[in-house]
């Protein structure tokens, strides 16, 4: 389905109860929508400011690009907090450091009890959003984390992780990366066992960074709907990072949904032939600043946004408007309809287009969809209604899982 097909037509205007709208109409009703709605973000890697015990998220801050201020500002209500850490690191290192973040994140939430709640379920969200608080939820961005071990995958979801990123940029034992050279031909026999455990746990499939073969594989084995917690369109921007026609057809077949990645590299193709011209591969970019940083991984994304910045500055990079996270949104709703379309920014971790530097910007995606003709209840799916349910598409099926035991 496409949403023009509900919108009535207008001249330079916008159809609302058979009355046209001024331009300051469609701007008061797209603000009322958004802050009237459930608004997830499904990946932001803010966890790494947290590592040091100096960030306090409770504060506006002039760098970065997620506080509650402007959580609040951009009226930004639930966001997925990454786990995240080099695929180099394996083992008992990155248990440990996983650990780490996960109670990072839970103090965090404890020392922000009136603006925030910790959420594992659709549930906890929309609780958490009757309350007036910022639900917070955690994904494990990279298998590599549970050190081949399908019990340190039990123990991540008992302490709340809701979905796991089978990769990152490199090949785990088990999976294939969508940025590293094939060498399982997708998933193992052990990855097909993750998947499936997954799904007994409740957890979302998450195939943002996997090879296409990987994806495909995890798409045959889950029963529930997956997740692509932040990738954007390979149509209009050939990043493998990104997913193809094919792949988001299937994905949405299947019930899931792609979450929009606002990340340069992954919406324009201008930006990313230009960058690799320049700069080499976006996702070897840690590998730069590894001698000045180690494993310090703030350092790492500092330095990298620093770097770019320099090269738009010097010309050597286009700028990118935020209207391209638009494009995006639209390429996929028109192709897959308005149930498999979200949003996963990337958030302090990635370079932002101009435009939407930080969360306090969101509204202006709403506003430009409303623009675009999107029903208000097409455009409450896309900003959150769709991830929640998916997850209670997932725990439904943990349910029967568990059941037939």
């Amino acid at each position: 389905m496409r949403p023009r097909v509900y919108t009535l037509t207008c001249i330079a205007a916008v159809c609302l109860s058979g009355l046209t709208m001024t331009a300051d109409d469609i701007a008061d009703h797209a603000h009322a929508l958004h802050f009237s709605s459930i608004v997830i973000d499904t990946h932001a890697d803010t966890t790494q400011r947290l590592l040091d015990g100096k960030f306090d998220i409770g504060e506006r801050h002039s760098d970065g690009h997620i506080d509650i201020p402007r959580m609040r500002e951009g009226g930004l209500n639930a966001q997925f907090f990454s786990i995240w850490m080099s695929g180099k690191i394996t083992g008992a290192t990155a248990v440990q450091k996983s650990l780490d973040q996960i109670d990072d994140i839970r103090a965090m939430v404890r020392k922000h009890p009136n603006d925030m709640m910790l959420a594992v379920t659709a549930g906890d969200v929309r609780r958490a959003h009757a309350q007036g608080k910022i639900a917070v939820l955690m994904g494990m961005e990279g298998g590599h984390m549970i050190a081949n071990d399908l019990g340190v995958l039990r123990m991540y979801s008992a302490l709340g992780v809701r979905y796991m990123t089978l990769t990152h940029f490199y090949n785990n034992d088990w999976a294939d990366s969508s940025t590293d050279t094939p060498a399982h031909n997708g998933l193992t026999d052990f990855g097909k066992d993750v998947v499936r455990e997954m799904n007994r746990l409740g957890m979302l499939v998450d195939i943002s960074h996997v090879s296409d073969k990987t994806f495909h594989d995890a798409l045959e084995v889950s029963k529930a709907p997956i997740l692509a917690s932040h990738s954007s369109s390979r149509a209009l921007d050939n990043h493998p990072r990104n997913m193809t026609d094919e792949m988001a057809k299937a994905l949405a077949a299947k019930g899931g949904v792609v979450q929009i990645n606002y990340e340069r590299s992954y919406l324009s193709q201008e930006y990313n032939d230009k960058f690799k011209a320049n700069a080499g591969d976006i996702s070897r970019l840690e590998e730069k600043f590894k001698k000045e940083c180690g494993d310090d991984a703030e350092c790492i994304m500092k330095a990298q946004t620093n770097f770019v910045q320099q090269l738009v500055t010097d010309g050597k990079l286009p700028h990118v408007s935020w209207e391209r996270i638009v494009d995006h949104i639209d390429h996929f709703v028109k192709l897959v309809g308005p149930d498999h379309v979200g949003l996963g920014s990337d958030f302090d971790g990635a370079d932002m287009p101009e435009g939407l530097e930080d969360a306090s910007k969101l509204p202006k995606i709403t506003e430009a969809l409303v623009r675009k003709g999107y029903s208000d209840a097409d455009i409450r799916k896309i900003l959150g209604g769709n991830t929640l349910r998916v997850m209670e598409q997932a725990e439904a099926v943990s349910r029967e899982l568990n059941a037939q035991q």
